[in-house]
């Protein structure tokens, strides 16, 4: 996992759907400060669950406003039956499916990856943001349905069962996603290398 999708100091991990359900219950309510809280909470991770998936900076600043708009908009439709994380998350990846789609081209190539690293020594910085910017590119050339599964597992450390239900799809099938996507992405890589 690189420097990019790592979590902030003290932020929490997603899968623990420990509170969420609470928090939408007080935004449901009327409760601005728990949408805030929604906000902080989920906006690092949408952010780079949308940039993973459009390689674009820009581009996933405004599908992360996007989306936390819609959930606003929206809130009342999420079944408490599902974690609140999957929700969000399947809105990311079909937001920026649709954003590709809207722009008339479903493989793109992104710029440089936002490095953040705090590491001391500048050439173990230089490594690592180049190792991210190759395995983003790589990303960038998976066809979209392998990049969204390995997204979401490598990058949004979801379950195959947590990425099932994001993606409406069978676990048998996000298992072969993830072995044709983990192919593909070896093979990008060493081409990207070479």
């Amino acid at each position: 996992m690189d420097s990019a999708s790592q979590p902030l100091p003290g932020s929490r991990v997603i899968g623990v759907d420990d509170d969420d359900s609470r928090l939408v219950e007080r935004c449901l309510e009327g409760d601005r400060d728990a949408l805030a809280e929604l906000v902080v909470r989920y906006q690092r991770p949408i952010y780079h669950l949308a940039y993973r998936m459009l390689g674009n900076v820009e581009d996933a600043r405004e599908i992360t406003q996007g989306v936390f708009l819609r959930v606003a908009e929206h809130l009342d439709e999420y079944d408490p039956g599902y974690k609140f994380f999957s929700w969000i998350y399947r809105i990311t990846i079909n937001t920026s499916l649709n954003l590709l789609r809207r722009n008339g081209h479903e493989e793109l190539r992104g710029e440089a990856p936002e490095a953040v690293d705090e590491r001391p020594d500048p050439e173990a910085s230089v490594s690592a943001a180049q190792q991210s910017a190759l395995v983003q590119k790589a990303l960038l050339g998976l066809k979209t349905e392998n990049r969204a599964v390995l997204t979401l597992r490598h990058f949004g450390d979801c379950s195959y069962r947590e990425i099932s239900q994001i993606l409406d799809l069978d676990e048998k099938t996000v298992k072969s996603r993830l072995y044709e996507g983990r192919q593909q992405l070896r093979t990008l890589l060493k081409d990207l290398e070479d």
